[in-house]
């Protein structure tokens, strides 16, 4: 038998080589690493109606294109992200400019039948001595339905479902003011001339919707 002191140095030699073998095996990078998870994710989502592929834009599902595929045929340049952003804007100038009987803002942003129906309203109220203002609970939902080209006018439909709180109060002051909140559903149709120096939409019609 070896004597002790040649056993430790033996046992010392195969505990270094175990040692350098565990080192091969463990201080190796095995498998996917964080850092490589990072890097193999993929790009956010880009919206197909943004070919600038802007950071925030709404990814548009199979229905919204092939309602815009219409339009989009003779003005690629068509953007519906952008356009439902300007429609819910006019939709709300549009409603407290009704309500507020402000004609001046109204006309740039109506077709003339629209207008003339429109001022019916107004005037009506103004001779019952009624003044009112409209207050939009939340934001008002918009969801575009189709946008066509019918020879050079483009032609699109916007669904709007909205929350109101309108306040109307009678000339005299001999009652109260009258406070109402309503749900709104509506689909309202805008137009433009294709190819005209002015990209303004204008409404054109609206009717009511199913909620």
């Amino acid at each position: 038998m070896p004597p002790v002191s040649v056993q430790i140095v033996i046992f010392a030699v195969i505990a270094a080589f175990v040692l350098f073998q565990l080192y091969n095996v463990l201080g190796k990078k095995v498998g996917r690493q964080p850092e490589e998870d990072a890097r193999a994710k993929p790009a956010a989502a880009v919206n197909p109606a943004d070919p600038a592929g802007q950071p925030g834009r709404s990814v548009l599902d199979s229905v919204t294109l092939a309602a815009i595929a219409g339009l989009k045929a003779r003005d690629p340049a068509f953007d519906p992200v952008r356009f439902l952003e300007g429609a819910r804007a006019a939709h709300e100038s549009i409603v407290r400019a009704y309500a507020a009987g402000d004609r001046e803002a109204l006309r740039p942003l109506l077709t003339s039948t629209v207008m003339q129906s429109f001022e019916g309203g107004m005037a009506a109220r103004e001779a019952r001595g009624e003044t009112e203002t409209v207050e939009f609970v939340h934001p008002a939902r918009a969801d575009l339905e189709l946008a066509t080209a019918k020879e050079d006018l483009a032609i699109a439909k916007v669904r709007f479902l909205a929350e109101l709180r309108s306040r109307v109060k009678p000339a005299d002051g001999s009652a109260e003011e009258q406070i109402e909140e309503r749900r709104v559903a509506e689909i309202w149709t805008f137009e433009r001339t294709l190819g005209a120096n002015d990209p303004n939409w204008v409404l054109a019609r609206t009717e009511a919707a199913t909620a």
